[in-house]
């Protein structure tokens, strides 16, 4: 990084910048952990001599305990692609216009809790509804060990509450589909056969009148063994809507041969959700009572709006707690 030429490429500078980020979040705490315990070590010896350092050791033996729990949390982290960013797609379900505005929340809810962590959120695709809300949305979240904080968030989210669509004011449930891929770099080797790739134009939703899009610069891509489809229309140009697009399919296939590599050693994802009722990987109360509960890892919390501001820590590391039970 301190070459004179780190900057001339930007996207493969940032890639190193990414590498160093998730190389330090680990090396960094187990660094201090050792330092705290030769610390540790003399606090002890200092206690033998003088017994009101007792209650500073228990005190500090707690600290050092939740920050090795924090550690060995991040040691679950070890799978091919965790280190690497997280592209996630956000998708009405069933639930009519209450579902592209729980879509709209749930976009919000995994954007707050990037900047709480320090993760930088760029919009990659949006396809609002005309009513409310939205019926799409992607984007691509950069910080250490984005991508294996988030990928348990794949599945159905559901959302039970009294509707403010509703003129009658019932109850209504929906829900929202996240689908979570990384960010593969250019030098990982995904094969494609390009032959087995529909591309589709069209022209990218936005604003009216003088900034309508009047060409067609959105593009959409249909891998067709796996029937797997991306698309990018946040950039004014074709060619770089086409560019992440590609990137976005390279990271959709990546994380298919990952799942089939861990499903051939493990059945960990043989409880892997579908789209519909009865299919959800969490349940979001508002109605008869706030509370959200996780399906897979029963993780709860008692705040609902706490957990829409982006409080879902406790939920992705409790998912990788449960996996890593699973897997053995």
């Amino acid at each position: 990084m301190a070459a004179t030429d780190f900057w001339d490429n930007q996207e493969k500078a940032q890639e190193t910048v990414g590498q160093l980020k998730t190389i330090k979040a680990i090396v960094s705490p187990m660094t201090e952990l050792l330092s705290a315990g030769e610390d540790l070590d003399a606090l002890l010896e200092m206690a033998e001599e003088d017994p009101e350092i007792a209650a500073e050791i228990t005190t500090e033996i707690t600290r050092l305990e939740k920050e090795l729990d924090d550690l060995e949390l991040k040691a679950l982290l070890n799978g091919a692609h965790d280190g690497c960013g997280a592209i996630l797609t956000i998708n009405a379900r069933d639930g009519g216009t209450d579902a592209n505005d729980w879509a709209e929340m749930m976009l919000r809810m995994y954007s707050q809790w990037a900047q709480k962590n320090d993760y930088s959120v760029v919009l990659l695709d949006r396809n609002p509804n005309p009513d409310a809300g939205i019926n799409s949305a992607t984007i691509l979240i950069r910080g250490p060990m984005a991508y294996g904080y988030l990928k348990g968030e794949n599945g159905v989210h559901r959302l039970v509450r009294i509707s403010p669509y509703n003129s009658e004011g019932k109850r209504q449930t929906s829900f929202a589909a996240v689908d979570v891929t990384p960010e593969i770099s250019d030098s990982v080797e995904i094969e494609i056969d390009e032959s087995e790739v529909r591309v589709d134009t069209y022209r990218a939703s936005g604003a009216g009148g003088q900034h309508v899009n009047k060409t067609d610069s959105a593009i959409r891509l249909t891998h067709e063994p796996t029937n797997t489809v991306v698309q990018c229309q946040t950039q004014r140009s074709q060619h770089k809507n086409r560019a992440q697009a590609w990137k976005m399919l390279r990271a959709a296939l990546a994380r298919i041969e990952d799942e089939k590599r861990e499903a051939e050693n493990a059945e960990s994802y043989r409880q892997k959700a579908q789209v519909g009722f009865g299919s959800q990987i969490r349940n979001y109360f508002l109605h008869p009572d706030q509370r959200v509960k996780d399906a897979r890892t029963g993780h709860y919390v008692g705040d609902f709006q706490k957990v829409l501001d982006g409080d879902i820590q406790g939920f992705l590391e409790a998912y990788l707690n449960w996996l890593a039970k699973e897997s053995t």
